[in-house]
């Protein structure tokens, strides 16, 4: 009882300082819109440019564009349905809700994407930049994939592994990917993943009060 009185303590003073952590990035960004620690970033990301490394950063952030975003999640959601893990499936359809709130995040803000010639743009895009939605959304679906991983022990090991390892791979490489390609500021990736980590606590929160039900059920 006292364990799990200070894991809540815990729990609740991580959330707290990411919260509070978003928080006073949204009102910098807002305040000073150009940070020479941005800059510094983007000039540090893109020193080493070459072919290979263009292409393999596009590769890492085309899950984050459409319609590879909306595959992605279609198509993850449709193989926990196919093999009878429903409840999952319609969480995984849920992680696309992250690219709603990211646009009404980047609304608000209403902060200008870098350009040219202050960082060298390798793919333009055109809404506002902050946050990332591409880092919100890897943090979420992919997050979410894997909790489900370590959750499911009826999944095959290796397939466990597998997806987890991939997840984390996509989910360590999108911040670089995105600074990189010139399509974010460092504080724009920070506040995407700050948010995505609070959008991906609270998924987990509804998807295990959901799951703990079921499971006693099923014991008794």
């Amino acid at each position: 009882m006292i364990f799990k009185k200070y894991q809540r303590h815990i729990v609740n003073f991580v959330l707290g300082s990411i919260s509070i952590g978003f928080v006073v990035v949204t009102i910098l960004i807002i305040i000073f819109p150009h940070s020479f620690v941005d800059l510094k970033f983007s000039r540090e990301m893109q020193e080493h440019q070459n072919p290979f490394l263009d292409t393999t950063m596009k590769m890492a952030s085309w899950f984050g564009y459409f319609p590879g975003s909306g595959i992605v999640v279609l198509l993850g959601a449709l193989v926990f349905f196919i093999f009878k893990y429903r409840k999952e499936a319609l969480f995984v359809l849920l992680t696309s809700i992250s690219g709603l709130i990211s646009s009404i995040v980047k609304m608000l803000v209403n902060r200008p994407r870098p350009t040219a010639p202050t960082v060298r743009i390798v793919q333009k895009v055109n809404e506002q930049s902050f946050p990332s939605g591409h880092v919100l959304f890897y943090i979420v679906y992919f997050g979410f994939l894997m909790v489900l991983m370590y959750q499911l022990k009826t999944i095959p090991k290796m397939i466990r592994i597998a997806v987890a390892v991939f997840s984390a791979m996509l989910i360590f490489a999108i911040p670089f990917s995105r600074i990189y390609l010139g399509a974010h500021w460092f504080t724009d990736v920070l506040g995407g993943f700050l948010l995505g980590m609070l959008c991906l606590y609270l998924l987990c929160v509804f998807y295990f009060q959901k799951t703990a039900p079921n499971e006693r059920k099923a014991k008794s």
